[in-house]
């Protein structure tokens, strides 16, 4: 999950960045509000976390900005405030969600994993395509019933491509997604995790769920659509040059 942390106290925001990696999340900081409406507008996020006090602007304003501009990427509001016109006002103005500090941070990763869920259609943490079944809260991935063991880099692909099932999303969104703009490696590493990726579904059960659009990038097919379909092979000529790749 990709994560916009829009905190000024850098104690709290270092807090939560720590708690949201230790659950598989990649946060991007930013510690003032009109910062934060410019990585909102520019890049795709999963969540924003939306500190109300901030030196620069209200975080109330931050959510009206952004709702303005129509960006629809959810947002929970961290409101040091436990008032109902607090809450009131910022989910009048767009906010998906309003937690008051200090929270726990398990009810943290809850409600932003309900928010991301309901957001992308699924009312339920276990997201099911086909044979297929992502379980968001414990990030374990069955294939029918049975449970396929991949690695850190392969589950937050295949969640991704989940999350936006039936959009193309280019590698670059991929590394984004994974490296966070930190030490990213050469694109064609994409390709490698997708095929390891494959192979594991595939052999579990689940084949030509991951369709590859030539020229774009990759996408999740509808399980539906998926019958009949031919296998997407293309791939594994980039895989033995970086095998050693988990």
């Amino acid at each position: 999950m990709r994560i916009l942390l829009v905190e000024h106290d850098l104690t709290v925001a270092r807090g939560v960045i720590h708690a949201l990696k230790a659950q598989g999340g990649i946060t991007d900081h930013a510690d003032t509000g009109e910062e934060a409406i410019d990585l909102a507008r520019h890049y795709d996020y999963d969540i924003v976390l939306l500190e109300l006090t901030l030196p620069d602007i209200e975080g109330s304003e931050v959510v009206r900005r952004l709702r303005a501009a129509r960006v629809q990427t959810p947002i929970l509001v961290l409101s040091g405030l436990n008032r109902p016109d607090v809450r009131v006002k910022c989910l009048s103005l767009g906010a998906d969600d309003v937690i008051t500090k200090p929270f726990d941070t398990q009810e943290l990763a809850a409600r932003m994993q309900a928010i991301v869920r309901r957001s992308k259609g699924f009312a339920q943490p276990s997201l099911r395509i086909g044979p297929l079944m992502l379980n968001l809260d414990s990030r374990e991935v069955f294939v029918n019933e049975t449970p396929v063991h991949l690695t850190g880099k392969e589950y937050a692909i295949l969640e991704l491509l989940v999350l936006r099932k039936g959009m193309v999303l280019t590698k670059e969104a991929f590394l984004n997604h994974l490296y966070g703009g930190m030490d990213e490696p050469e694109m064609k590493i994409i390709d490698v995790f997708i095929c390891k990726l494959r192979r594991k579904l595939a052999d579990a059960g689940a084949d030509n769920l991951i369709g590859t659009v030539w020229g774009r990038g990759y996408m999740m097919r509808d399980a539906a659509r998926v019958s009949g379909t031919p296998p997407q092979r293309a791939d594994q000529n980039t895989l033995p040059a970086l095998a050693g790749v988990a």
